[in-house]
């Protein structure tokens, strides 16, 4: 049997379990995995942070539906994934980390930069070891690959620098195993949730992530059942295309379609949801959940009957047992809210006056000029919003964004990940100003690998949705301006190609020219500073603390930007 060195034992095994890009920085501890990268199929994708690393890592899986990998060196080289990887690890992106050590000898002696990675990594992965031994090489990051791949998350292999380069015999053929099971409940299960179904007069469906492939299951049970359908911000891809009966999310991002039918339905079947916030869930209704985790069920609010199952081939087995309905009413007086929601949706879609660019107006051109099978980015925040809201998805498009771990600077590297995931597809990444700037350094990454994303940045000179939370809570809004740069010069700078608009008239020919250049591309656009995000339902206590802060304000001298806000929001 010949020798092989640990590291290449390691990428041999990242390449059989379906690895095409690792992204990272190189350095001291890691330059023989590298090496043995170097001398493989696998792509490095140089980035300039490891954060942007991770985060792209995790966009490249999600997008690609494979593993993915990066890898750093000791210390700070390793832990600056952390943010990243926690992103990808509540996102089920499976990727798979090489986090490398200080020497074998110097470990527990408080080396320079030695830091107990496992310590750290167990707290957002699903596997986390130690390469002990040489022969352990091949096992363990097998067994990394298999628990990212089918736990869907995050692995960490944590190998020393000297245990990369020493030799072993790769004796064992240890490999990932990626099986696919169909998880279906029993069937008396099956006719428990058939019974309360029928039973129900107001039927609602809430439908989350978990619904991913099954979207034409869950419009034909909405079918029978003559029932609205709202769903999650992260089931938005996979609901909404060609689906008469959708209503479109709840939440405070969501539609008041969505939140008045949940709140007024009798029955409520949620479908691989795992929405966090209870006080959106109806307070009387009887819930019934199923779940690909059974972890998962009555978690965020208690329910009646939950049960165990992947949701497409639950629902086929489902719809036999369910009564067609006839009555249509609940349906109706939920499609009348949704229509004019949708008709109030177009009015936010309009240039403001005196030049004045709403971030809905933006968003909207963006969604009319974008390629049907686009992928958009969104950083955490005001652009989160824009785009759930006014980005139309057809089952090409795909949307992504920090909806669970609710990260900024988000959008930039998940747009580097999803372009190399599928080179020659348009990526358009909306990107805060204050985000953008947090990982400012990664647009060269896009220069340098040669990524032809384009970047569309909400200017509104402040940390946007910080400064709106603070004025509901009726607080002056404290330390969330912004002094930026004229980001489309500094694009230029870089290697972009650099487009600037501050008045509405202007904002059509430049998105056209951004969009369609060929290669990586910024338009910095100066969006409403004093926009709201207003949530389906106002409640009399956010009233309160906004007037509050208009109070305050006006009393601090401030009382220009009350009007700004009142003018730009209210008088269009």
């Amino acid at each position: 049997m010949a020798k092989k060195r640990v590291a290449d034992i390691i990428v041999d095994v990242l390449q059989e379990s379906g690895v095409q890009r690792c992204y990272g920085i190189v350095g001291d501890t890691l330059n023989y995995v590298t090496d043995a990268i170097r001398r493989s199929p696998l792509q490095w994708v140089h980035v300039r942070h490891e954060e942007a690393g991770a985060m792209a890592a995790g966009a490249d899986a999600l997008l690609s539906g494979g593993l993915t990998a990066c890898a750093g060196a000791c210390g700070p080289g390793s832990l600056h994934f952390v943010n990243g990887l926690f992103e990808a690890h509540r996102n089920r992106a499976p990727v798979v980390l090489i986090a490398t050590q200080v020497a074998s000898s110097e470990l527990g002696m408080e080396f320079p930069q030695e830091v107990d990675l496992k310590a750290i990594y167990d707290t957002c992965s699903h596997f986390c070891a130690y390469i002990h031994s040489p022969g352990q090489a091949r096992r363990v990051t097998a067994l990394a690959a298999q628990a990212a791949l089918n736990r869907r998350g995050v692995a960490v292999v944590i190998v020393s620098g000297d245990m990369a380069q020493a030799w072993t015999e790769d004796a064992l053929p240890f490999r990932a195993h990626h099986p696919r099971p169909r998880l279906l409940p029993a069937e008396d299960e099956l006719d428990a949730v058939a019974a309360l179904l029928n039973e129900g007069q107001r039927v609602a469906i809430y439908a989350g992530a978990g619904c991913e492939g099954a979207g034409q299951a869950v419009t034909a049970l909405a079918g029978r059942l003559q029932a609205p359908v709202v769903h999650t911000s992260r089931a938005k891809d996979f609901i909404e295309p060609d689906n008469p009966w959708n209503l479109g999310m709840t939440g405070i991002f969501g539609s008041e379609a969505g939140f008045r039918t949940l709140d007024a339905c009798d029955t409520l079947l949620l479908l691989g949801a795992d929405f966090a916030w209870s006080q959106f869930y109806p307070a009387e209704a009887r819930l019934i959940q199923i779940d690909q985790d059974a972890t998962h069920l009555g978690r965020r609010h208690p329910v009646e009957l939950g049960v165990a199952g992947d949701i497409a081939p639950t629902l086929e087995a489902l719809l036999p047992r369910l009564q067609s309905r006839s009555e249509t009413a609940f349906l109706r007086n939920a499609l009348r809210h949704r229509d004019a929601g949708l008709r109030r949706r177009s009015e936010d879609e309009q240039p403001g006056g005196d030049g004045l660019i709403h971030p809905q107006y933006l968003t909207r051109l963006i969604d009319l000029l974008a390629d049907d099978d686009a992928v958009f980015t969104a950083d955490g925040g005001s652009p989160m919003v824009w785009m759930l809201r006014h980005i139309r998805v057809n089952g090409r498009r795909r949307t992504f964004s920090s909806l669970l771990h609710g990260t900024m600077a988000n959008a930039m590297p998940q747009a580097l990940g999803c372009a190399m995931a599928q080179p020659g597809r348009q990526v358009i990444a909306l990107s805060g100003d204050g985000g953008l700037a947090m990982l400012l350094g990664d647009l060269l990454t896009a220069v340098q690998e040669s990524i032809p994303i384009k970047i569309i940045v909400y200017n509104n000179a402040s940390l946007g949705f910080v400064e709106l939370e603070q004025k509901v809570e009726g607080l002056l809004d404290t330390y969330t301006g912004l002094l930026n740069p004229d980001f489309s010069r500094l694009a230029e700078v870089v290697g972009f190609l650099g487009r600037k608009v501050e008045t509405a008239d202007r904002l059509e020919p430049a998105l056209r020219e951004v969009l369609a250049h060929p290669g990586p591309a910024l338009l910095d656009v100066k969006v409403n500073r004093y926009e709201l995000v207003m949530p389906p339902v106002v409640t009399g206590r956010q009233v309160l603390h906004t007037a509050l802060y208009s109070a305050k304000a006006v009393l601090a001298g401030r009382g220009a930007e009350v009007e700004a806000m009142l003018r730009s929001n209210f008088e269009d």
